[in-house]
């Protein structure tokens, strides 16, 4: 039953609202002036708050800038008797969800409530899959080799230092790559990720810079790049490696200059963007083989961040086991499962060529397929199907 606190301090007013919420089945507080409000806002937590604007004590501006700081996710419809357009727009400006003048109309009212209980529920639904997604992108590992990449997040997120993320495939550089990202400056914008590998080599620039219509055959009206789009954030270029030399000039000038021409335009757009870029090759050996340019590597590179692989790292393993089950079982809404000490040694000697993506398959195929328990029996039959 959602809970709605009322702040005013004529009882007739009171009265009159708890009437009418009681009769839609919500729960009612009151308070009689602006300072007992804050009290009981301290002490309690509410769905939705009406503020009288006039009252003793702390007058309806102060409770709300109160209230913004104490339960700034509570949404606050203010209520006022003296009150103008002006007035209405700076208590918005300020944090308000909405206004609604006396002589109140309780229909108005009862609408106002019931939508700042929808976005209430909005705000919760979307903290937890923040929360969801977040503990999905976690690194878990207590190693010297994950402790260093994460001593290396730590330092350099608040930069905006371009990174190169190196490692075998499955080792998790996205996760690097988000860590850096949600610990840095742009976190508020948007992390754009490109999948070098994934785009054919004759769409990767209109991808990364975008195109203006008519630019050739399926361009059918302009569009914005990724270069664009992730403008004031972060742009994660995965497997760079496989970027087309051509494509690679290009990145190389919008690094050098945070300039981008869309394919088939002329005018030059200014971008600012972090790049952080990630692969799983030598580029090294790239370079020596033509395949890759040099100068983008050093302008890439301004900071390395090797990812081990999983063999390098096995006293993980039962850590990264355990989160695993953990994750899967929530998903699939049961009970998390045991491991037994024998299978966890069976999969800390395993030979893990895919990584960490291979152990995540395995622990999800061991959840469905074992019984109550995971057993060295299982994992002998089931982490080589």
């Amino acid at each position: 039953m959602a809970k709605i606190l009322i702040i005013d301090d004529e009882r007739s007013i009171r009265n009159a609202i708890r009437e009418i919420l009681e009769y839609e089945k919500f729960q009612v507080d009151e308070a009689e002036d602006g300072l007992s409000g804050v009290v009981k806002v301290k002490g309690g937590k509410y769905d939705v708050i009406l503020c009288d604007i006039k009252m003793p004590k702390m007058d309806g501006t102060e409770v709300l800038e109160r209230i913004v700081l104490l339960a700034p996710d509570t949404p606050v419809v203010m209520i006022s008797g003296h009150g103008d357009i002006e007035t209405a727009v700076d208590l918005l400006k300020n944090g308000a969800y909405d206004y609604i003048p006396k002589p109140l109309d309780l229909n108005r009212l009862l609408v106002s409530v019931r939508n700042a209980l929808d976005r209430t529920e909005i705000v919760a639904e979307t903290k937890k899959l923040r929360k969801k997604v977040s503990k999905s992108y976690e690194m878990i590992g207590e190693s010297d080799g994950i402790n260093k990449v994460l001593d290396m997040i730590e330092k350099v997120a608040p930069t905006d230092a371009r990174v190169l993320i190196t490692g075998p495939n499955g080792t998790g550089k996205e996760l690097v790559a988000r860590a850096i990202h949600e610990k840095s400056q742009r976190s508020d914008n948007a992390l754009i990720e490109v999948n070098c590998a994934a785009i054919p080599s004759e769409l990767i620039e209109s991808e990364l810079f975008g195109h203006e219509k008519g630019a050739f055959t399926s361009a059918i009206k302009q569009k914005k790049g990724n270069f664009e789009t992730a403008t004031g954030g972060t742009l994660f270029l995965d497997e760079i490696g496989d970027m087309s030399l051509s494509a690679q000039a290009k990145v190389l000038r919008a690094l050098q200059e945070s300039k981008i021409t869309r394919v088939g335009g002329e005018k030059e757009i200014v971008v600012d963007v972090r790049v952080i870029a990630a692969t799983n090759k030598n580029l090294r050996k790239e370079i020596e083989a033509g395949n890759f340019r040099e100068d983008l590597y050093h302008r890439l590179g301004v900071i390395l961040i090797h990812v081990p692989a999983l063999n390098e790292r096995r006293d993980d393993i039962p850590l990264l086991v355990n989160h695993f089950l953990q994750m899967i079982c929530d998903d699939q809404g049961v009970a998390k499962k045991e491991i037994d000490s024998a299978a966890l040694k069976e999969l800390k000697d395993y030979n893990w060529t895919g990584n960490i993506r291979e152990l995540r398959n395995v622990v999800e195929r061991l959840v469905i397929l074992s019984g109550k328990s995971i057993t060295k029996k299982d994992v002998e039959q089931f982490v080589k199907l």
